[in-house]
């Protein structure tokens, strides 16, 4: 009994912690929608902000005055900066796709990183104990540390302290005014640019916070911010986007889970959290206290597209003749890091056929990456299968994987169904992980090579470049097909396209299943490009990674993928072996797109086509 009460007082303690940035994280997404990737960041600068105003107010005020008041200046500090940051940077995407919102703020998760490393350095930091709550208390015979006591009390006094703001305060009630209908708020007179700031700039402030009072429980260091975000936005979505209530409520169900699953559930602590998600989400999809959202602006309306003209053949045709050359002026390992680009392009492809033709936003993209990745794998290392069979085995693995998620994610949309993918993502990995010796855990499967025909790069890269540009021109097709017509109807008018009688709900399942497929098919070629696979080809960087090259290339665009994946994977690994902070880079790089190109980067070559000829116009030439 007096372990089981330790633990339950654990759990509450972490769930003050994660409900004050979870509540941040809600608040900010209540009012401006915006879908903040970078709370995370915030919260790992209020961490490290803490530990250097300590640093610096320890000869002047000693160690009780420095901690205690380190803690909200450096939580007020890191607030400040994300004001200028909505000012600057996030002001422009209020009404940008939510992806495009996602993309702005992982560029200033990227950026972050790297300049922490810059200031602080990559060694974790510890910071001190306390003052005034080093000790512990005695409960039931059991030692239960006083700091983490208070902790307890801290997530419903800051509970009751924003439900009489919201209620009792004019700022409050405008706020909550505002995540009911904005448009009337602005018929009113009200200054919502101003209001968005204020928001943004108290939803930070409670994140860092967060990260500030974990200084006496955990080490800071640069990761933390990445590790949190995740945890958070589950319990956000549980609990309802917009709702605080029900963040202080899933804050409690994830953090007792997390302190009594290694117990209760020792197989599935690694992805208990997302079952618990995910089973939320099926019978309630808008969370448990939240409310239905309006449709999802999945893309931005622009110009429709069309087949190619004669000249944009010919380019085309061009460039993979370009590329079949490749072997004879390209080296073995730059062959294969060609080939590794070229199975990203298709594996950004086939989430835009998901996303930018479906309108399914999908945060675990990956899931299928890996199930096409394991698939290869597990038909060779277990049936010895030959390298053609187990081509067309990965496929079918993450068709299987595509038909089940597909049977729950028929009533969800928007961040609602990207976390549920990002849920069905996380399950797999921790299937993978933990799967013992069919799957190889942590270690993986090893000695995944191609047959003896395809074993040099250069014949890799010709096999590779044969495959990837045929499954593009297939995705095309679909897009360009009655079946693509009814998908993107579905997508751009959801009632009409009802009332005119198309299947919304199979339309986008089998929407789901064909973009499944061709990620199964990347990903068993990037096991035979590897050689082996690990439970990393599932993770959620990579989903991120897939949601980049998607954005960057531009959502509007059936080329924006196969352009995005090729910048970005190309600059990632030229910047990751030339440059130290090559996050600082490619994340400003990205903030920049986002913000000033919302297109993405085959926006540029639209604007360039479609652009006035220089010479006079017919009209001005005439006598």
């Amino acid at each position: 009994m007096d372990f089981l009460l330790v633990q339950a007082l654990n759990g509450l303690a972490s769930a003050s912690s994660l409900f004050l940035v979870a509540s941040g994280l809600s608040l900010i997404f209540g009012v401006t929608r915006i879908v903040n990737f970078a709370h995370g960041a915030f919260y790992m600068l209020g961490a490290y902000g803490a530990y250097s105003l300590y640093r610096l107010l320890l000869p002047l005020l000693g160690t009780g005055w420095g901690f205690w008041l380190a803690l909200p200046l450096a939580a007020l500090a890191v607030a400040v900066v994300a004001a200028l940051v909505e000012i600057l940077i996030l002001r422009r995407l209020y009404d940008a796709p939510e992806l495009l919102q996602l993309l702005a703020t992982f560029g200033l998760t990227l950026v972050t990183e790297d300049l922490v490393l810059m200031i602080w350095g990559a060694e974790d930091l510890l910071g001190p104990r306390a003052p005034g709550l080093k000790g512990a208390v005695s409960l039931l015979g059991q030692k239960f540390p006083l700091y983490d006591l208070a902790l307890i009390a801290v997530g419903p006094v800051v509970w009751l302290a924003l439900r009489w703001w919201l209620t009792r305060t004019r700022w409050g009630l405008l706020v909550r005014a505002a995540t009911q209908d904005r448009a009337m708020v602005a018929a009113l007179g009200v200054n919502q640019a101003w209001l968005f700031t204020g928001v943004f700039a108290l939803g930070v402030f409670l994140a860092a916070l967060g990260g500030a009072i974990q200084l006496p429980r955990d080490a800071v260091h640069h990761g933390m911010g990445l590790q949190v975000i995740v945890a958070v936005f589950v319990v956000v979505v549980i609990g309802g986007l917009g709702s605080i209530s029900g963040a202080l409520l899933a804050s409690v169900l994830i953090a007792e889970l997390n302190a009594f699953g290694i117990l209760l559930f020792p197989r599935i602590t690694l992805v208990l959290m997302f079952l618990v998600m995910a089973a939320v989400l099926i019978v309630r999809p808008s969370g448990l206290l939240g409310k239905p959202q309006a449709p999802a602006q999945a893309v931005t309306p622009g110009r429709p597209w069309q087949p190619w003209q004669p000249p944009v053949r010919w380019l085309l045709l061009a460039a993979v003749v370009l590329a079949a050359s490749a072997p004879l002026w390209l080296g073995d390992y730059r062959l294969s890091v060609a080939s590794e680009i070229l199975i990203f392009m298709l594996f950004a492809a086939s989430l835009h056929l998901m996303m930018g033709v479906g309108g399914l936003i999908s945060f675990g993209h990956a899931a299928f990456f890996g199930l096409g990745a394991y698939g290869a794998a597990l038909s060779v290392h277990w049936l010895q299968a030959p390298m053609g069979l187990a081509l067309l085995n990965g496929p079918l693995l993450a068709i299987a994987g595509a038909i089940l998620l597909g049977g729950f994610c028929l009533r969800l949309s928007g961040v609602y169904l990207a976390m549920l993918t990002l849920a069905f993502a996380q399950i797999v990995w921790s299937m993978l992980f933990q799967g013992g010796e069919w799957s190889g855990g942590d270690n993986g499967l090893l000695g995944i090579w191609p047959e003896a025909w395809a074993a040099s790069p250069a014949a890799f890269y010709g096999l590779t470049l044969a495959v990837v540009v045929l499954a593009i021109l297939l995705i095309r097709r679909l897009a360009l097909s009655p079946f693509g017509y009814a998908v993107r109807g579905c997508r751009d008018n959801p009632l009409r396209a009802e009332a005119i009688g198309l299947p919304r709900g199979p339309l986008h399942w089998a929407c789901m299943v064909f973009a499944g497929a061709f990620a199964g098919l990347a990903g068993a070629l990037y096991a035979f490009l590897k050689g082996s696979v690990f439970p990393d080809s599932v993770a959620i960087p990579l989903s991120v990674d897939g949601l980049v090259m998607v954005m960057l290339g531009g959502v509007q665009s059936l080329t924006g993928p196969v352009l995005g994946a090729l910048v970005y994977k190309g600059l990632a690994m030229s910047l990751i072996s030339a440059v130290e902070y090559w996050r600082l880079i490619l994340g400003g790089l990205i903030v920049v797109l986002a913000t000033a190109l919302p297109q993405g980067l085959s926006g540029i070559i639209d604007l360039v086509r479609r652009a006035p000829s220089v010479g006079p116009s017919t009209e001005e030439s005439r006598p």
